[in-house]
């Protein structure tokens, strides 16, 4: 067993309360620009394909820095890369709220998302480092809590600011936030001096074998499997070429950059650490939650808005039951993590996900806003189960001194994972939507009494109106095809809320892998070389 490493003398609350500022801003800004895109638009003038890269350019800078996470800390120290990376992102913020073209804006938001891509991977490995192990599963209820709250309360957040102010502050309201936690980090977060102490030596390793090969390959890789995922759908995947020419590009690119961080001499991203079962399930798993809880946020609004008639505001407001429920949730779970098995959370937790897509795959063009609340307050109870053992589970025998390149992972295959889930589902909901419109129109057609009837009604109702007979008759058959449009997409929507919810109920097998020291697995730490 390895002897218990020397810790500071600091407040642990004090440390989660100055890290997780930066993170819940760095989990806000990925949704919170959504709903500004048409002032945006305007301002810059911009077409609807171009203003897209607002938000592709933040996610693309945001998930190549993440797995440098453990290199950059190693370099210049945790600490001062997280002041480093959220200097960078308040910068960013403002330059963002004064750019007023297109590509500068696209730029500032790039250097935004590059800031932000370190913050959540470094707050999570310095509270893994703060909190002792018994109360790991806290630290990560705290994280969780920060992670899962930015993409909920964003979009609301969005929407009040820009119907009450402008658009560039959404921006400007990082600033205040932003330096207030660099005082708090530089004022009570203290690294760990024997973390410090090994960071130095693989330090001087790294400046030695710096891996430039490895980090090309990376940037290439994920920046263009970021964009294919971002913007296939909108392009008609394959049909495009630029799109098949990103994934091809990004499969050769990672492919050769796995060969090249497993012979390298001091890789710049540590991939030996998937040998660790334990960290490998988990990160798989969490993953696939994220492409649910990702495809769910982006489904839900739009089921409500397009078939049920809600408003943005009134769809926000039925999404928060949700985020009140996992909050609510969490910190009980961080308590009970040391009494009850992560396998036996992490399946409880995928059953209520997956019981909740069952749920919302019930709803119909007369469900209400309480039937949306239930099925979500459901889910809510699942994610809150899931997050917490999955995080504290899978790094509970990654060493400490490796917590930041584990953590670095982690993150990518989170944010990964979410872009998987709303591309899929994105595609899913259109393919599924044609095939069920055209099997609705193929039931209704003139002949057919109801149908006959429907439209006679609409007529008489529309002539009683003033409206010629040819008129009447148009209009009316416009509005049934509408309504076969509405019923198709319902159709749409309950198939793909079911296919969600089964393919969750598919990772149950991984697990068997989810053994934590603390419930049966091994004690010692898993041996990874650098």
């Amino acid at each position: 067993m390895t002897a218990a490493a020397p810790r500071p003398k600091v407040n642990k609350w004090l440390v989660t309360l100055s890290v997780s500022f930066g993170t819940l801003m760095g989990a806000i800004d990925i949704s919170i620009v959504n709903v500004a895109l048409p002032h945006m638009r305007g301002a810059v003038g911009a077409t609807i394909e171009e203003i897209t890269w607002v938000s592709t350019g933040f996610v693309i800078a945001t998930v190549v820095v993440m797995p440098l996470t453990g290199f950059l800390g190693r370099m210049f120290g945790q600490k001062r890369v997280y002041l480093a990376c959220l200097a960078l992102f308040i910068v960013g913020s403002v330059l963002c709220g004064t750019a007023r073209s297109l590509w500068t804006l696209v730029f500032w938001r790039a250097v935004q998302g590059a800031g932000a891509g370190a913050l959540q991977p470094t707050e999570q490995a310095i509270l893994r480092q703060t909190f002792p192990p018994k109360e790991q599963g806290m630290a990560m209820a705290v994280f969780a809590m920060a992670v899962m709250l930015g993409p909920a309360i964003g979009p609301t957040l969005g929407g009040w600011i820009v119907d009450n102010y402008s658009w560039p502050w959404i921006f400007y309201i990082n600033v205040p936030i932003g330096l207030l936690g660099m005082f708090m980090v530089y004022s009570f977060v203290h690294e760990d001096p024997e973390i410090l102490e090994q960071n130095h030596a693989l330090a001087a390793a790294q400046r030695k074998n710096v891996d430039y090969a490895g980090i090309a390959l990376m940037f290439v890789g994920l920046a263009t499997l970021q964009y294919f995922l971002e913007e296939g759908a909108r392009n008609d995947w394959f049909e495009d070429r630029a799109i098949t020419l990103c994934f091809i590009v990004s499969m050769v690119s990672l492919a050769f950059f796995v060969a090249r961080e497993l012979t390298a001499r001091v890789p710049v991203v540590n991939l030996r650490l998937f040998k660790d079962e334990v960290y490998a399930s988990g990160t798989l798993i969490g993953a696939v939650m994220f492409a649910m809880l990702m495809a769910n946020m982006f489904l839900l609004p739009l089921f409500m808005q397009e078939l049920l008639g809600f408003t943005a505001t009134q769809s926000g407001l039925a999404l928060m039951p949700r985020t009140l429920v996992m909050m609510l949730v969490t910190p009980f779970v961080g308590k009970l993590y040391n009494h009850v098995s992560p396998r036996l959370m992490v399946g409880f937790g995928i059953v209520m996900v997956s019981l909740g897509n069952w749920f919302q795959g019930q709803l119909t063009l007369v469900s209400s806003q309480q039937d949306v609340i239930w099925a979500i307050g459901v889910q809510g109870i699942g994610f809150a189960f899931l997050f917490v053992p999955l995080t504290t589970v899978a790094l509970s025998k990654v060493p400490r001194h490796l917590m930041s390149d584990a953590t670095g992972l982690n993150s990518l295959f989170r944010q990964i994972g979410g872009s998987v889930g709303l591309a899929v589902f994105a595609t899913l909901i259109s393919h599924h939507g044609k095939i069920a419109t055209a099997a609705v129109t193929a039931h209704v057609g003139e002949t057919n009494a109801a149908t006959w009837q429907r439209l006679s009604g609409l007529q008489a109702a529309l002539q009683a109106k003033g409206y010629d007979v040819a008129s009447a008759k148009a209009a009316a058959l416009q509005a049934l095809a509408g309504t076969v449009q509405r019923q198709g997409m319902v159709l749409s929507f309950e198939k793909v809320f079911l296919i969600a919810g089964i393919v969750f109920m598919a990772v149950l097998p991984l697990l068997w892998f989810l053994r934590s020291p603390a419930h049966g697995g091994p004690s010692e730490p898993v041996h990874v070389e650098m």
